[in-house]
Order: structure tokens, then sequence, then C-alpha cells
């Protein structure tokens, strides 16, 4: 009996058969990845510095013993090459694999500004494990770090950086922290507290050059203004791994096109996680991965099931000033309006039928988002 294959090692690959193995423990299933195979929890990456945790110290289980867990075959340090729909296997660095039906959780590649430099190429970017790994080895005692890209994992890492002891400058484009997230307002109210620990902020503008220098690296920004730092890392945002599954001749689009059911243009294909655009929107975070796992899961053992989403905010980790936020679509018809501002704000946004559907809780709200969450849909009190 063919295998159901899964690839990809990351939350959406191992949840989505921890959910299989709860209806079916008999099921053949074998897991393929490019990495170790060790489970780990990817956001704690951009907050694990000030914890005192290693790459090693992050993982939860090792891969021998996930795979004794799940009852799974484990494929790890194997690369894929390509799909053969028609035969249903796989080419990979270990061989020809069959599968009976295919789930690709292969999540995303961290996008790579182009910029100028002798040291151009030794710009980080930390998406794994192992990225951390050589993160932390680079990192040591060096004092300046320069962050590129003041959006979410941006600034989680620039409060975790600060809050151990490094001084961090943030060059972003955009005009505040977080912008394709938040409203003005709600962003701005990260400045104060991340520079209060160290954070330098540089908004409109970004990083034009990297060249070497004595004190490690020397930036020069695109309005001219230059900086030293002794490490530089890239966290300007992802892309979907579609490579694989446009090759193949899958429908993709920003992501791998997917249903409701998580079934891909070919019947035998799923994909769910940061490589997958679902009904036509890609959902990278935590929360949509968890509720995807368990449709799919569902579904793989027989009982068909299509994802449906709740109001899933997103919580950055920024101890300083923490921060919940459901966003909405940059071309969402409605306002944001302020509901409270003391030391933080809380924001509705409210849609052409004065319904709630988005908010943003900085500060002392943050905590306030499960009870925000049920009110999405509803009518907004006046203000």
């Amino acid at each position: 009996m063919k295998p159901i294959v899964v690839l990809g090692s990351g939350l959406a690959g191992y949840s989505v058969i921890r959910e299989l193995r709860k209806r079916d423990r008999d099921i053949p299933v074998a897991l393929v990845t490019r990495d170790s195979g060790d489970y780990y929890s990817k956001p704690m990456l951009s907050n694990a510095l000030a914890q005192g945790k290693d790459a090693a110290g992050l993982v939860l289980t090792r891969a021998a013993e996930m795979a004794k867990q799940l009852g799974i075959k484990l494929l790890v340090e194997t690369e894929v090459h390509a799909i053969d729909r028609a035969s249903k296997s796989l080419d990979t660095t270990s061989g020809a694999i069959a599968y009976d039906r295919l789930v690709i959780a292969l999540g995303a590649d961290p996008i790579r500004i182009p910029v100028q430099g002798d040291a151009a190429d030794t710009v980080l970017s930390v998406n794994d494990i192992a990225d951390y790994a050589r993160f932390r080895d680079l990192l040591g005692s060096k004092a300046s770090i320069a962050i590129m890209g003041g959006g979410l994992i941006g600034c989680e890492f620039a409060n975790d950086l600060a809050a151990a002891g490094h001084a961090v400058s943030v060059i972003d484009p955009g005009p505040w922290p977080i912008a394709s997230l938040m409203p003005e307002q709600a962003g701005r109210q990260l400045l104060a507290p991340l520079a209060a620990l160290g954070v330098d902020w540089r908004f409109g503008t970004s990083v034009s050059r990297v060249d070497r220098a004595a004190s490690g690296y020397q930036l020069t920004l695109a309005d001219g203004a230059q900086l030293q730092a002794g490490l530089v890392l890239s966290a300007v945002g992802l892309r979907p791994r579609i490579t694989l599954a446009q090759q193949a001749g899958l429908a993709v689009n920003r992501g791998i096109v997917v249903d409701a059911h998580l079934r891909s243009s070919d019947a035998a294909i799923f994909a769910l996680g940061d490589c997958a655009e679902i009904d036509g929107k890609v959902q990278p975070f935590v929360l949509p991965i968890m509720h995807a796992a368990r449709a799919l899961a569902k579904t793989l053992a027989g009982e068909e099931t299509p994802v449906v989403f709740p109001a899933m905010p997103v919580v950055v980790k920024t101890p300083a000033h923490p921060v919940a936020v459901l966003s909405v679509a940059r071309d969402a018809v409605g306002s944001w309006q302020l509901r409270a501002n003391s030391d933080g704000v809380k924001m509705e946004f409210l849609d052409a039928e004065q319904r709630i559907s988005g908010f943003v809780l900085t500060g002392p709200y943050a905590a306030e988002r499960n009870e925000m969450s049920k009110q999405v849909g509803q009518r907004a009190l006046p203000v």
C-alpha cells in the first residue's frame, strides 16, 4: 500500500500527521525533509536569545523520537528534485518514493533584497533552526546589530536582541513599525518602548550597500546615511516555496493554489502552511496552520472536511510593548476607530456596515485579544 507522503518537517507537516494519527494509527505515512527532522517551535526563533536558548535548546523532540511517536517512515536530509504526477512518485536524493496522496508543507523562503557592497553576501536571514544556529555562532559578543525590515519578525528580533544587551538599528522603507498589519497610531506605539531598550529606528529608507569595515560592516542607506554594525540581519518577509509544485504543473499564484479542502489542481496532492494559497489567501501564521492541519487530517482519513478559519489574531512577541492584531486587507472598505488610548491603543476596523472586521491591541490592551475575537462580525457600539 502506497503511503501518504508529507513534504516538510515544520509545524504544518508534523501537525497534519499528528492530527491524522488521532484518527488512524495504521495508514502508512512517510515524511520527507531536507532538514534534520527535529521538531521545534519556529516562532521561538525570534525571541530565544533573551531567554538564553541556543539552537539545541529550541529542539523539543528529536527526529527519531518523532518518527517513533507518530509511527512514520522519516527520510531526513533528503532533497526532492521532482514530482511525477503520472506515476505518483517523487524523485529524491534518497531514491524514488511512491505516494498514494501527497501533502506539500514546504514553507517559505526569506525574501532577499539585492544590495551592493563587498559584504552583501554576509547578510543573514533566520528562517529555520539551522539558520538560527549560524546566527548565534556569528553573533557572539558583537555589540551592534542592523536589521533590514521593521515588520513583525524584524520587530521581534529587535526586541529580543535589545533585551539581551545589543544595540539594534532597524531600517525599513515604510513609515512606522509593522505597517503592513497595523494603522499608524498603533504602529507608532512600538517606537518609544523599543527605543528605551536600545533600538534605533530608521524609517523611510533602505539599505543600499553593505561593506566590510574595521568594526564589522558599514551600511550605506538609500538616503545617504551610514551606520556601523557587527552583524546584519535581513527580515523583510517570506516568499512561499512553489518551485517544486510549479515544475510539476500544479496551479500556483503567490502560493500553491488549493481549495477549502487544501486540495491542489491535482486531486491527489494537497498543500498547507506557508507555501499554500487557500481560496486565494496565504495564511502564514500558527493558528491558520493548526486549523488547516485538523481539517486536512480528517479529509485524508476519509471524511471530506473544508477548513473554516475563525478570527485569528496574530500576537507579536515584543515584550517591551505587546501587540495583538487581526489585520484586514489593504483594500478593505471601512475605517479604523480608536476605542482606548492609555499606555497603548485599542482600535477596531469597522466595515461599511459598521461591523467589526479587524482590531489591533497594544500594550495592556493586548491581553483582550480573545474577548475582541468574539466581537468580530458584530456591529460596533458608538464611539
